[in-house]
């Protein structure tokens, strides 16, 4: 009878380590796993440590059997922890594995492929004694073509400092909808952030007869795929055909400059961009969630 052992949790301290133990794993379903991609060739290169971008405040771990790595799991403080189940088949052993390997560190909650997100957030919730919400239903996509047929406005330019009257309220109020998964804007006060979105050149803007009217951008990245982010319109300019055009050709911009694919997320409660990114090319990858733990009296 051959021996089959249990899965093995490892914590890593080591970003080098953990990157290359997790890339080529991650890289098989590169458009699901940007998140975590991104953010582990961050730490990698090693070339900002801003904010959260710091390897040594990340947690990274590894379950692995006796068929090599089951399942990956980071988490970027302040930020829900990101995992991937190799090849996408779920194990609750493994599942297990992980919970008891991290019972001794605080998760805020869990943000990944649909049926990953529950299994882990239910088994997590009840070692400790919390509950889970759901923050936002994400659908993940992936474009390698932009439609030609995309009506074409104005022109996409980079984010500069004349822009910062208006774009950090246009950036409060992405972040409103699509981050934090409420329509509650904060008042910009802090500019670090907003000048650090500046300094990456990875912003664009769409000005129409030289007014801007929407916004779209870059964030994660590998040497084939972009995430296209950031992409904001105010409400008087909606409707009008603008985030199309914005979106379209600041991926096609992304192409030109040699990405094979553009990855983006969106909120499956907002019909209208779901329907306006598949318009443009974006075909759907998977479903993702970002749940939230609480302690029963907080929700």
């Amino acid at each position: 009878m051959s021996y089959n052992p249990k899965p093995q949790f490892k914590l890593y301290t080591d970003v080098h380590e953990f990157y290359n133990d997790t890339y080529d794993v991650l890289m098989r379903h590169e458009a699901q796993n940007m998140i975590l991609l991104g953010n582990i060739m961050i730490g990698h290169e090693g070339k900002d440590k801003t904010d959260w971008r710091d390897p040594i405040k990340w947690l990274m771990a590894t379950i692995s059997d006796a068929n090599g790595i089951r399942l990956i799991a980071l988490m970027t403080p302040p930020h829900n922890i990101a995992l991937y189940a190799t090849d996408n088949i779920i194990s609750s052993e493994v599942i297990r594995c992980l919970v008891d390997g991290l019972k001794d560190h605080d998760i805020p909650g869990v943000t990944t492929e649909k049926s990953l997100a529950e299994c882990f957030a239910k088994e997590y919730t009840t070692v400790k004694g919390l509950n889970f919400k759901t923050t936002m239903s994400q659908r993940i996509y992936e474009l390698k073509a932009v439609n030609p047929d995309i009506k074409q406005f104005g022109v996409v330019r980079l984010l500069n400092e004349k822009d910062m009257h208006f774009f950090p309220y246009w950036a409060e109020a992405f972040n409103a909808a699509n981050v934090y998964g409420n329509t509650q804007m904060s008042i910009p006060q802090d500019t670090n952030s907003y000048q650090y979105r500046l300094s990456t050149k990875k912003q664009y803007v769409l000005e129409d007869n030289g007014i801007p009217v929407s916004m779209a951008g870059y964030t994660k990245e590998t040497q084939t795929a972009i995430c296209v982010s950031f992409v904001y319109t105010p409400t008087y300019y909606r409707g009008k055909g603008y985030a199309s055009s914005c979106v379209a050709q600041v991926s096609q911009i992304a192409l030109d400059k040699g990405f094979t694919k553009c990855v983006l997320y969106t909120d499956l409660l907002n019909p209208t961009s779901n329907s306006i990114y598949q318009k443009i090319g974006y075909t759907p990858i998977c479903n993702s969630l970002m749940l939230k733990f609480n302690k029963s009296s907080d929700l």
